[in-house]
């Protein structure tokens, strides 16, 4: 801290405004679709209208005739050209064996499989060209059964998505603990069951995806302009598998990009497609997506259909769960698809409870849709919904509070760091704490009497909550650069990916904070593969546990050497230069110097001390050494419901969440928020739909999914509950993902208590009006 106060400003939990959103706000902001390269081409793709045929012919003479065409790609000429797969870049054990990953390659020439499959590539001098042209391509189709229900796909007289494997089943995965907990359940007072659905929702960033492929056939060289979470992952998948060439023969590079939520870190076709096209044409080729493609054909999330028990003892005290979940992995696997509802989600099992018999097997299915993957939380929302749901249910069946029966459940503090059913070691966390300061944020006490005036307004009223945890972090390891240049200002570059977290902000008080250099003057560089040399993107909640550690260790090795070069220049021993708010001061007098100083010598070897290199210059690769860090929070829901109409108001929202230490607050809440509306529109309104007999997907267009607008979210009332994490040096967790895991058992229980007196135990999301209507009137 300085007598300034800049420190206390702009330093390590100070709400800080985004220094990155006047650039973007006054539209200085650049997104792929601002790029063009010179002489450029354009593409659309012709998409399979079928959830499930075979291609008989197809003839694309009438295309390459048309206007402005430059060429028709075909999987024939995928396969003259010897590109490969789409890779799934994850293993999952299974009780049967390990994941079954079908071929993909980047077009489909025998069978497509779901409805958006991708059949031909054209490329035009415009883009309308492109798209009319793609619509006079002739393809004979045979149409085949489909399946695009969940549970359905798992059944043994299921049409098969790929008759080579036998049946619709990927991988059967299995927690452990099984003869554990069947002897719980054996030994159980009390036991509850609920079978549910965790609805397929379709991430849609509010940018749609662009692929820009260039090739220089001087250096030999693709580069790729993409929005993704992260170059180095995108590269080097598509180098090795589809391209086959090194990863220096490919740059990946990403300007700004308008939202992830996990879909943005995935290896996809079009990024493959622009690539070889742009080779072949030896001109640059650019596709974006449309609207209707993104509902489509990015992945999607969740999908799952579960049936789950749980066994409690006289006291209420939870013996055992079982679950046992169907997931839709979709027509293909995507990069991480089969790890979300097994591993992943599976890490938290028993989430914020001390229950260890435990087990949980996920039959994870083909089905002729979209591939599902990481969508906000990736596996762990689901876990935390089937568990809240459970408690809900056996707080009804022992006639306890709902909040009581999660006290007596709670892990103690006297047990952490508590070791949970698969062997993740919980290192922090105040659970009982953290429910309490929640429910008095939402005035839980006070809920009788808004109840009552509810009724008294013809409304029925209720009120819900839900604990989730988090398994946060991502890749292990995280790469980081500090330069500090001659005149005092600091360009970081971090293997991390922002994509709208605010990471220039964040990163820039950390480094302030470390540094003493003024907030203003210090730059972020990401999204480039030729800069960026290491690093695992974002994704996980991992950029401030993993980026942040790494800026704040590098940061550490850049002092250490401007101390030396400060003592040669004040005639010191470095042991005795001290470094405070940005100045080096050699102990017990008034000689200092500033970052600008030292700087300026740093650049030139003939002020350094001997054996010291120019220039002030330092990078480190950070790895952890736990497994993941774990956020958490209590989130309370309250909502009326309009008995004529069904029609559920979210009216009160309340949320007090661990998040370690708070870099900045604002930008945390700013995520809270993101990640409670994503909850909530879960919860109350998001569903994407297939038809069960023609397999049409039925929701592309914002006029049929619906997404959560303004006046669905009440104002959210958040706080924190700062346990700091013990694993990492800054103590913060994760923070991106916890909305959506708490926000959809919060709201569901809220739903379910206030149709009590209907006996209406739980409604699967989303709950709409109808729904709510039927339950009420026996349907």
């Amino acid at each position: 801290m300085d007598g300034s106060g800049v420190v206390e400003k702009f330093g390590i939990g100070q709400p800080v405004r985004r220094k990155e959103d006047v650039r973007l706000l006054t539209g200085r902001g650049t997104y792929t679709d601002d790029i063009d390269r010179p002489g450029q081409a354009h593409a659309a793709i012709l998409r399979s209208p079928h959830a499930h045929a075979r291609i008989v012919s197809l003839d694309a003479s009438a295309a390459r005739a048309a206007p402005g065409v430059l060429a028709v790609l075909t999987a024939a000429e995928v396969e003259a050209d010897g590109l490969g797969y789409l890779p799934v870049l994850v293993e999952v054990p299974g009780i049967d064996g390990p994941v079954w990953c079908p071929p993909r390659p980047i077009l489909q020439g025998e069978r497509v499989r779901f409805v958006g499959d991708h059949v031909a590539l054209v490329v035009a001098e415009t883009r309308a060209q492109a798209v009319e042209a793609a619509e006079l391509i002739a393809v004979e189709y045979e149409e085949l059964p489909a399946v695009t229900d969940t549970a359905a796909a798992a059944e043994p007289d299921s049409p098969v998505i790929w008759p080579e494997r036998g049946s619709n089943l990927c991988v059967h995965w299995d927690s452990g603990r099984f003869e554990e907990t069947e002897a719980a359940f054996r030994d159980a007072t009390h036991t509850v069951s609920v079978s549910l659905v965790n609805n397929r929702l379709v991430g849609n960033p509010m940018e749609p995806r662009v692929a820009i492929g260039e090739w220089d056939a001087e250096s030999a060289r693709y580069v790729l302009h993409s929005p993704t979470q992260g170059v180095l992952r995108v590269r080097d998948g598509l180098a090795k598998y589809v391209l086959k060439v090194p990863n220096e023969r490919l740059r990946v590079i990403s300007p700004d990009v308008g939202g992830g939520f996990g879909l943005r870190g995935k290896l996809f076709a079009e990024s493959a497609l622009v690539l070889w096209a742009a080779k072949r044409l030896g001109r640059p080729v650019k596709w974006r997506a449309d609207r209707t493609e993104t509902f489509l054909c990015d992945p999607h999330g969740r999908d799952h259909v579960t049936h789950a028990d749980m066994a409690f003892d006289a006291e209420g005290r939870a013996l055992a769960m079982r679950v046992r979940t169907v997931a839709a992995m979709g027509a293909y696997l995507c990069d991480f698809g089969p790890r979300v509802p097994t591993v992943a989600g599976g890490r938290i099992i028993g989430t914020v409870y001390d229950i260890q018999a435990v087990n949980v097997r996920v039959r994870c299915v083909f089905t002729n849709t979209s591939p599902t993957d990481a969508y906000r939380g990736a596996g762990r929302p689901e876990t935390a919904y089937v568990i809240e749901r459970l408690l809900d249910l056996g707080a009804a069946r022992l006639g306890l509070g709902r909040d009581e029966i999660r006290r007596r459940n709670y892990i103690a503090p006297a047990r952490i760091p508590y070791r949970n059913a698969v062997n993740n070691v919980i290192d922090s966390g105040l659970f009982a704490e953290t429910q309490d300061r929640a429910l008095a944020l939402a005035d839980w006490a006070g809920f009788p009497a808004r109840r009552e005036e509810a009724s008294r307004q013809g409304k029925l009223r209720g009120i819900g909550l839900g604990y989730f945890i988090e398994a946060s972090g991502g890749q292990p390891t995280e790469w980081s650069r500090i330069r500090v240049a001659p005149d005092g200002g600091v360009a970081v570059t971090v293997g991390t990916f922002s994509h709208g977290q605010g990471h220039e902000t964040a990163f820039a008080q950390i480094i302030h904070d470390r540094l003493g250099i003024p907030f203003e003057r210090i730059r972020l560089v990401q999204g480039d593969s030729d800069v960026v040399e290491q690093g695992n993107g974002t994704g996980g909640s991992r950029s401030s546990q993993m980026g942040g550690v790494a800026i704040s260790r590098t940061a550490a090795l850049v002092i250490d050497k401007a101390r030396r070069i400060a003592a040669h220049l004040l005639e010191a021993d470095a042991a005795d230069v001290e470094f405070e708010a940005g100045r080096f001061r050699v102990a017990g007098t008034d000689l200092s110097l500033g970052w600008a100083e030292v700087a300026r010598a740093a650049a030139d070897p003939a002020r350094l001390p001997a054996g010291e290199s120019p220039g002030l210059d330092e990078q480190l690769l950070y790895k952890r050494d736990t497994e993941c860090n774990f956020p958490n929070g209590c989130h309370v829901a309250e909502v009326e419901i309009d008995p004529e109409t069904g029609q559920v108001a979210l009216v009160r929202y309340s949320a007090v969440d661990d998040v370690g230490v708070v870099i900045n607050p604002m930008l945390v809440h700013g995520q809270s928020h993101g990640g409670i509306v994503s909850g909530i529109g879960q919860a109350l309104l998001e569903h994407a739909r297939y038809d069960t007999e023609s397999g049409q997907f039925l929701t592309a267009t914002f006029q049929d999914y619906c997404m959560p607008r303004a006046a669905d979210v009440p104002e959210l009332e958040l706080g924190f509950h700062v346990v700091p994490c013990p694993s990492n040096d800054l103590g913060v967790k994760g923070a991106g993902e916890g909305g959506a895991c708490g926000a959809p058992p919060a709201i569901v229980s809220a739903v379910a208590d206030a149709l009590r007196d209907h006996g209406v135990a739980h409604l699967d999301m989303p709950v709409t009006a109808e729904k709510v209507w039927r339950a009420m009137h026996g349907g």
